[in-house]
């Protein structure tokens, strides 16, 4: 876990990208629609998106409710990871679920129907690439920087 504000951005940093990187390469092959140009060309507003709601929205909230929930063993580290971890999915898929269709199909593309079927379609990937691939790597490029 960072230890100050310049581990902080460089975590966060790493984790958007990642994860922007990993769901946007999900989504366009989900879509058949996968090449390096819409790739990179939803890359880099997607991770602003992504960045800005982490570091004023999703990230606060998301470790709020965990520091507040009884059940979670403050002392334990795996638990507050697991729990930060699960509470920053929910909160982005959420969001970024919502930019992904006013991004690809623009404001007229939201309805219910649309909206839950891409959540869930990005929430039952984004859970395990967070906790098995993005958040352990994230994790050990922070330990060899500090």
């Amino acid at each position: 876990m960072p230890t100050n504000k310049k581990e902080g951005i460089i975590f966060t940093t790493l984790m958007c990208f990642l994860m922007v990187f990993g769901m946007s390469f999900y989504n366009l092959m989900l879509h058949d629609a996968l090449s390096i140009n819409k790739l990179l060309f939803g890359l880099v507003p997607g991770f602003i998106v992504a960045f800005i709601l982490d570091v004023f929205i999703v990230g606060i909230v998301a470790k709020k409710i965990a520091f507040n929930l009884s059940f979670i063993n403050k002392n334990s580290k795996l638990q507050l990871i697991l729990t930060i971890s699960c509470l920053m999915v929910i909160g982005m898929v959420t969001f970024m679920s919502i930019f992904g269709l006013v991004f690809e199909n623009g404001f007229g593309s939201i309805s219910v129907v649309s909206y839950s079927h891409t959540w869930i379609m990005n929430f039952i990937i984004a859970l395990p690439y967070q906790l098995i691939i993005v958040g352990p790597i994230s994790r050990a490029i922070l330990k060899k920087i500090q």
